[in-house]
């Protein structure tokens, strides 16, 4: 009888696992996550990196090379060779509204030119290198009666190097 008492003290089962407070944090949170996912946007821009390899043989010349030299005091568009243009810092900003009005009329002349590239000097910021890219890539134009500006495609394919 004794034995028997003993048995029945460890044959107890285990308790049943209570998941009623993590089942209503996922009722809360997954909802949430759903409703904040359809407002981040993650905007992807490829960009195309020199290359140095390849036979020069086959590769056709470009007309035109467009290149934008951001340094520390100011802009510079070239057009592979010499530089055509420079655009100092105004108030310690970059004047891209004014490379941008320069870059539309490089594309009036070089109507299929779609590439550019940026030279970038070592320690200018992130920041002022999205900055100009936006710039070379669309600009904006107000026509006619319309006080609503227009957006215009410049150089959409941007590579980008170092400054020499």
């Amino acid at each position: 009888m004794a034995r028997y008492r003993r048995y029945k003290r460890f044959a107890k089962e285990p308790p049943e696992l209570n998941i009623t407070t993590f089942l209503n944090l996922m009722v809360v949170l997954v909802p949430f996550l759903l409703i904040t996912a359809v407002f981040s946007r993650i905007t992807i821009l490829e960009l195309n990196l020199p290359t140095g390899a390849g036979d020069a043989s086959k590769v056709d010349k470009p007309k035109m090379a467009v290149e934008v030299i951001v340094r520390d005091k100011g802009l510079e568009i070239g057009n592979g060779k010499t530089i055509l243009v420079r655009f100092p810092k105004v108030d310690d900003e970059y004047d891209v509204k004014t490379m941008s009005e320069y870059l539309l009329m490089i594309k009036t002349k070089y109507l299929d030119k779609n590439d550019a590239t940026i030279l970038m000097e070592p320690n200018i910021e992130y920041a002022n290198l999205v900055l100009v890219m936006d710039a070379m890539r669309v600009a904006e134009v107000v026509q006619g009666n319309n006080p609503e500006p227009q957006e215009i495609e410049l150089f959409p394919n941007i590579s980008i190097g170092d400054a020499p």
